[in-house]
């Protein structure tokens, strides 16, 4: 796609569109002529902690067992089909239950969304910086591809 300006010609046409289409509930039609720019303001994480490396697992030897299949997996919680918002609601009560239970390592199904940029992939990890986390997570990782890959990760949890 080039990056030229819109020329009176195509300012018209665009025009005579847009007044032929009845936008979605909820959203305003933008001025005609106007690009549409990707809202960049709702990304769920704060751009601080995008560019930020992973924290690795509190032990790095938990991380290897459970890659080479040595250590169980207590459970798997699957985020597919859940909204930002139950998700992360749901997400602290299972870790928690988990952690009652004694689990040492649980997997988390993202998903990778389009392009490795899902929205529950992005709000997991941002999660996971929270303090409310780090009571209960002591680590992270993606998982291995018999376990998922690049949409699911292992979270190493703390001992109560």
């Amino acid at each position: 796609m080039s990056r030229r300006d819109l020329t009176d010609k195509d300012k018209s046409a665009w025009a005579a569109v847009s007044r032929t289409v009845k936008p979605l509930s909820g959203r305003r039609a933008a001025p005609a002529g106007t690009p549409r720019a990707r809202d960049e303001s709702n990304l769920f994480s704060p751009p601080k902690l995008r560019n930020r490396p992973l924290p690795a697992p509190q032990n790095r030897q938990n991380e290897r067992s459970v890659r080479r299949g040595k250590q169980a997996i207590s459970a798997t919680f699957d985020l597919h089909g859940h909204t930002k918002d139950s998700a992360f609601q749901l997400l602290p009560r299972f870790l928690r239950l988990e952690q009652a239970k004694g689990s040492q390592c649980v997997i988390v199904i993202t998903g990778k969304g389009k392009h490795g940029e899902g929205v529950l992939r992005r709000g997991f990890l941002h999660w996971l910086e929270l303090p409310e986390a780090r009571a209960l997570v002591s680590g992270y990782a993606p998982a291995h591809a018999k376990h998922g890959g690049g949409g699911a990760w292992y979270v190493f949890l703390r001992r109560r």
